[in-house]
């Protein structure tokens, strides 16, 4: 009895080190691919800016290259981040997406002969390239431009429509809202002016016409006139009241 016990603390024992020497390769993983990012991050900003400094501050060979980079840098991120954070609301842009990956690997090829060409002395045969080489450029910049921004338009037109939709219904609800009921008519009220078996009085308050004659039993006296019922309510959104009790 006493060996089972020590062999199962000591199972148990083993598998909390082994989940937390888990645990902490999982954080240190985690933690290098988050420097990573930083540093790839800082990486290309560098190199952005220096691009964008060779571009406007150096005329010639080197200025040329360095804006077909950032071109080229420019269009292709800008289209990643927009099917990145696209494809998540929309799944039919994971063709798109598949279409992209496909043409950054022309994008990166066309980087690394541009900067290679940085580095070349023979700059009269670099000259002679820029032409093959803006072609290059603004074939796969063009591409991946026209991704992005079929992207957008269709976010907007889904968006367009749905909100087209929800003003229609906001309409309807609206208008259903504004379409209450008529009150319904107290019993007994006196009937307008004009209508059959209207009720007149002379100046001395006496009733006249239809009034004067026999009631309904051949009785002489008129109708008698209903009150109306205080229970009732005037409109149907009222809560109804209680009657009043008598002890």
């Amino acid at each position: 009895m006493g060996a089972t016990i020590i062999t199962i603390m000591a199972l148990l024992f083993f598998s909390f080190v082994a989940l937390g020497v888990y645990a902490t390769v999982r954080v240190a993983k985690a933690a290098r691919r988050g420097v990573d990012r930083t540093i790839d991050q800082a990486r290309r900003t560098v190199e952005d800016t220096a691009l964008r400094a060779k571009s406007f501050g150096q005329a010639g060979v080197a200025g040329e290259l360095a804006r077909l980079r950032l071109s080229l840098r420019t269009s292709m991120r800008a289209t990643q981040e927009a099917l990145r954070e696209g494809v998540g609301e929309d799944a039919s842009l994971k063709e798109s997406l598949d279409l992209f990956q496909r043409l950054s690997g022309h994008g990166l090829e066309l980087d690394a002969d541009l900067k290679r060409l940085e580095r070349e002395p023979d700059r009269a045969w670099v000259a002679g390239q820029l032409p093959e080489l803006t072609a290059r450029t603004e074939r796969i910049t063009g591409s991946a431009d026209a991704l992005r921004r079929a992207a957008r338009e269709r976010a907007l037109k889904f968006a367009e429509d749905d909100l087209s939709m929800l003003s229609a219904q906001i309409d309807v609800e609206a208008g259903a809202l504004r379409h209450w009921a008529e009150p319904e008519s107290v019993p007994g009220t006196t009937p307008a002016s004009g209508a059959p078996g209207v009720t007149t009085a002379d100046a001395w308050g006496q009733p006249t016409g239809a009034a004067a004659q026999t009631g309904p039993a051949g009785e002489g006296e008129p109708p008698a006139i209903t009150a109306p019922d205080p229970r009732r309510t005037a409109y149907p959104w009222e809560k109804s009241t209680r009657p009043e009790t008598t002890t």
